[in-house]
């Protein structure tokens, strides 16, 4: 077996949601959940199939997210993964339904942070072992960081 770094490759602060489904009809579920949840979000969404031609299947509603979806995905190669990349909103607003699709097992990381996945390869293939999201913590915040944070939340409207 071999272990390798992937990192996710987006613009600056492009959020993206990356997970494990079990079935190729995964792309267009996680479609119909999001559009119904948020139909402004701009996305595109790539779904590496693990069985028969095992092609990295997609959808979206911006052709360069899709893009971007297709290449991370090409990237990572592991098969039921699906990468979903966001412009114009936060996984917030889509996690929750994104994580009540029957087909999504599990949910890697929801972020904007720099994001390197740890993949681990055999013969048979390759699968996620998991994420590095963001960089090492350097300490506990202070009052300051308290109330940047509340500011922060209540500033992009998560907190009244």
């Amino acid at each position: 077996m071999n272990i390798s770094i992937v990192p996710i490759e987006k613009p600056g602060e492009m959020n993206f949601i990356l997970g494990h489904s079990h079935f190729i009809k995964t792309v267009e579920d996680l479609y119909e959940a999001i559009v119904q949840t948020n139909p402004s979000l701009k996305f595109g969404i790539a779904f590496c199939e693990a069985s028969g031609p095992a092609l990295v299947r997609y959808v979206g509603n911006d052709q360069s997210l899709i893009e971007l979806a297709q290449k991370n995905a090409m990237s990572i190669r592991a098969g039921h993964t699906f990468i979903i990349m966001i412009d114009g909103g936060f996984p917030i607003s889509i996690l929750n339904t994104i994580k009540m699709v029957p087909e999504v097992c599990r949910i890697y990381c929801a972020t904007a942070n720099p994001t390197e996945v740890l993949i681990a390869e055999t013969d048979q293939g390759r699968g996620i072992v998991g994420v590095v999201d963001g960089f090492a913590t350097h300490g506990i915040e202070t009052e300051e960081d308290i109330r940047n944070r509340k500011a922060l939340l209540r500033s992009i409207g998560y907190k009244l």
